[in-house]
């Protein structure tokens, strides 16, 4: 009989009107992602990283920190290695929610839950976009669990993810003064408002996502498929790392309110898939690029001198690193898969490619 009362008040205390998953996956989507797993290789070998995560998870606590803050420190500053080290959380709920939604699995779901609340609890925003943008993870796992968490539990959670959205929309970086309202900062403050926005259903401000993305196509991207990002730091690194965010944000709008902004053209002639293809020659090899090697920003010089990998001057792109933003485009163009067989081979499937599967299958 107590078996049967536990299910019982936890449903009590949850709300019956069920919404939809815009930022990760539909119940329809997490069925047909079960099945691809049970059948694919592939696709298992991919999930499997998460359920390793997840069973890891389950034996440890959460390790929120008050502020994230890793931007503009060096490797090895113990601020950032701090930040980095706890936002290592986000992944466990991603991997929880991801494994308690295919399989049913109360201790996953309990879990997440817990890292949830316990971020909820003592992490504060900063406004700071590179900072925020490393939350991610709990927000696209937090849509997987949202219909499946307590009244109260869901309150706290969403108060806390719109104090985040509303700190990056009111953001001091992103006064029009600032090159970080126009560069990739701007591209990630509006991923983080996006997907935060369409996880909690913050309705009211949808027309706001709409006109930061339009907006940033005006400013950052640039008609020959360049951007504002290539053009100060010289580096297929930036560019890659302006359009990832704005490619995540767009699937989160496309699927929440069914407005396509790959293909939009805004009033300057730029699009993100003109970027995209921008990109494309370098990924095959076609084309090479020395990294770094006219960046007018001091921080890479800086980043240079301490060693870290990948920001000497001159160093050669390293077309692999482009795969993330053509996995993302593919959601919006099937032509892309074929590009990333391409250059990655027969191991090609990478998670996001998993998910563009399912969500795109009818």
């Amino acid at each position: 009989m107590r078996k049967a009362i536990a299910p019982l008040l936890l449903l009590i205390g949850m709300t019956v009107t069920a919404q939809a998953q815009f930022v990760s996956l539909t119940a329809g989507e997490v069925k047909k992602l079960k099945q691809a797993i049970d059948t694919d290789h592939q696709v298992k070998r991919q999930f499997e990283v998460f359920e390793k995560t997840a069973r890891k998870a389950l034996a440890e606590t959460p390790g929120p920190v008050a502020l994230v803050h890793s931007q503009g420190l060096l490797m090895g500053d113990p601020v950032k290695t701090a930040s980095l080290k706890a936002v290592e959380d986000g992944p466990k709920v991603y991997a929880l929610a991801l494994c308690s939604r295919l399989y049913d699995n109360r201790d996953y779901l309990k879990k997440a839950i817990d890292y949830l609340l316990a971020w909820a609890k003592v992490n504060k925003p900063n406004g700071d976009p590179i900072d925020e943008t490393k939350l991610e993870e709990f927000f696209t796992g937090y849509d997987l669990i949202r219909d499946q968490i307590s009244k109260a539990d869901r309150k706290l959670i969403d108060t806390w993810m719109e104090s985040i959205a509303v700190a990056e929309i009111n953001s001091p970086f992103a006064r029009p003064d600032k090159s970080t309202a126009k560069n990739n900062w701007n591209s990630h403050r509006i991923k983080v408002i996006a997907q935060v926005v369409y996880a909690i259903h913050a309705d009211r401000y949808r027309d706001t996502v709409n006109k930061l993305v339009e907006q940033q196509l005006v400013q950052n991207l640039y008609e020959d498929g360049s951007s504002y990002d290539f053009a100060e730091r010289d580096a297929l690194h930036y560019h890659i790392y302006t359009l990832e965010p704005l490619l995540k944000a767009m699937i989160a709008v496309q699927r929440g309110s069914g407005k396509n902004y790959y293909a939009f053209v805004s009033p300057t002639g730029s699009s993100v898939q003109r970027s995209v293809q921008f990109l494309l020659p370098f990924v095959t090899g076609v084309k090479k690029h020395g990294e770094f090697a006219n960046s007018k920003v001091k921080f890479d010089r800086d980043r240079a001198a301490n060693g870290e990998k990948g920001y000497v001057a001159g160093h050669p792109f390293e077309p692999k690193n482009g795969i993330i933003v053509l996995s993302l485009a593919d959601h919006f163009d099937p032509l892309m898969v074929k590009v990333v067989k391409q250059v990655m081979g027969d191991q090609y499937l990478d998670w996001q490619l998993v998910l563009n599967r399912v969500q795109k299958a009818k």
